[in-house]
């Protein structure tokens, strides 16, 4: 009986197993395949080499893409993280409407990024939105008009963004906060040590793994960042705001462009593996230690 129970797990699970082989590796490697071709609007079998690498690396395009990605990375990944623990810090200090506020918080990460990115174009427009508000109250000299600023415009994605994804952080860190020993608060009024000493040196060291688990949802929503774009500026002014993700979208359904588009694609997924295998490498060789194994 012990003999058949792992293969009847086997056969259970064979169905999930074609499907990631077929599906998920299978368009892959047939994506990296077709990076190597000239295919245009169908698929081509004639080889080209690095050529379409080549083209896509000397494109100003995808070059200001991949640093827009990165600042809206870093400045969304950060944001988040840091204002959603500040408001997680306000609400664990047990305020009035506790579960109004919350609601309104995390309410913006229940919206799709298309819907986020519509409400912060209204906002930002500087015709009718909060710039044009705020001029209407006296104060002519205030300016809100990142979306026609190609300096600017990334930047408003970033606010955007962390609009939205800051209730996520919150409600995880105030999950955490709550799960904190009331012991060491009665300790640290004894001893007189400031509120924001103890969330800063006390409570923010516990909140590590929920801080970092918040942090790789983000940073997985980050790669995928397109809709959010597509809506609030379509990649402009300019190209002041392209991200990788719009540039593949692109070049494989505007301009027709297979080759080019699944070379992008390989090169961000590359970029991705780069930067992710190190870090899963130290979390099993620290998960390896702490079980006595290595």
């Amino acid at each position: 009986m012990k003999r058949k129970h792992p293969f009847a797990a086997y056969v259970a699970l064979s169905p999930t197993w074609l499907a990631v082989i077929l599906v998920y590796i299978g368009t892959m490697a047939w994506s990296v395949r077709l990076s190597f071709t000239d295919s245009r609007l169908f698929p081509s079998s004639n080889y080209v080499g690095f050529a379409q690498y080549e083209k896509l690396f000397s494109s100003s395009k995808w070059l200001t893409a991949l640093q827009n990605l990165v600042i809206f990375g870093v400045l969304y990944v950060v944001g988040c993280l840091v204002l959603g623990f500040l408001l997680a810090a306000a609400l664990d200090r047990k305020v009035r409407f506790e579960n109004a506020f919350r609601t309104i918080f995390l309410y913006p990460y229940a919206m799709s990024f298309i819907v986020t990115g519509l409400v912060w174009q209204w906002l930002a427009n500087p015709m009718f939105g909060l710039q044009a508000s705020v001029n209407a109250l006296g104060w002519e000299s205030f300016r809100f008009d990142w979306l026609t600023s190609r300096e600017m415009a990334i930047y408003a994605v970033v606010v955007a963004g962390v609009w939205q994804g800051a209730g996520l952080v919150m409600v995880l860190a105030l999950a955490g906060m709550r799960g904190v020993d009331g012991e060491q608060w009665r300790a640290a009024r004894i001893d007189g040590i400031p509120v924001w000493r103890v969330y800063v040196s006390i409570i923010l060291p516990q909140l590590g793994p929920v801080l970092a688990a918040a942090g790789t949802l983000l940073t997985m929503g980050v790669i995928k960042t397109y809709d959010l774009v597509v809506a609030l500026t379509n990649g402009g002014p300019g190209s002041a705001t392209e991200v990788p993700a719009k540039f593949i979208m692109d070049n494989l359904f505007q301009r027709q462009n297979l080759g080019l588009a699944t070379a992008a694609a390989t090169s961000l997924l590359l970029m991705v593996v780069i930067i992710v295998a190190p870090f899963r490498y130290a979390q099993t060789i620290s998960a390896r230690r702490k079980a006595g194994t290595l």
